[in-house]
């Protein structure tokens, strides 16, 4: 794989007259700092990767950003976001400055450090309404399967019913979940 894209080259000569000096000086410091450094196209976007991403540059109407794919791990709150807004060059910070930061993501990266993922909030228990329950109850293989079912797809069933705004609306979706539960489907079964 080259280490200059093409592709990014048309990029840079698409982006706004503003963005062109902005992302070719990104584009510069990044392989002046690290000359193995590769470039890519991810999601339409310019992205630099050396053992994992490292840096993306979108371009939008009105300003560009530089994203640190681990920014969050040497950044604080105020650098990232200067960094996510830039609408001239004066607004970089100066080539030292973001040489020492794409060092560090360099370094991050040939350290094989992961971003620590976010843990995942505990989903709130399934509450069946009792009109809900009633109508199950009449019958008993449409029952057996929503008792059958998993946490995920009983919340799908009594999503798509309470969010039912009419009370017309809220008995057709009753009906039509007793039925495809009687044949042990779940509110999504096509897609299954």
């Amino acid at each position: 794989m080259p280490k200059k894209d093409p592709r990014v080259d048309a990029y840079i000569a698409r982006a706004g007259e503003f963005a062109r000096p902005i992302l070719n000086r990104i584009r510069k410091l990044v392989h002046a700092a690290c000359p193995d450094v590769q470039e890519t196209m991810k999601w339409r976007v310019p992205f630099f990767a050396h053992k994992g991403n490292l840096i993306t540059m979108p371009a939008f109407k009105r300003h560009c950003a530089l994203i640190f794919w681990k920014g969050r791990l040497f950044l604080n709150e105020d650098q990232k976001t200067k960094l996510r807004r830039l609408t001239s060059i004066s607004e970089l910070p100066g080539d030292k400055t973001l040489t020492g930061y794409i060092k560090k993501a360099i370094e991050l990266n040939e350290a094989g450090i992961k971003i620590p993922r976010p843990k995942p909030k505990p989903k709130k228990p399934v509450v069946v309404p009792d009109y809900f329950l009633t109508a199950l109850k009449q019958n008993k293989k449409a029952l057996a399967a929503f008792a059958d079912f998993s946490p995920s797809h009983k919340r799908e069933y009594v999503e798509w019913i309470t969010e039912a705004k009419r009370e017309e609306t809220r008995a057709k979706r009753i009906q039509a979940a007793v039925k495809l539960m009687a044949k042990g489907k779940s509110r999504n079964w096509k897609y299954e």
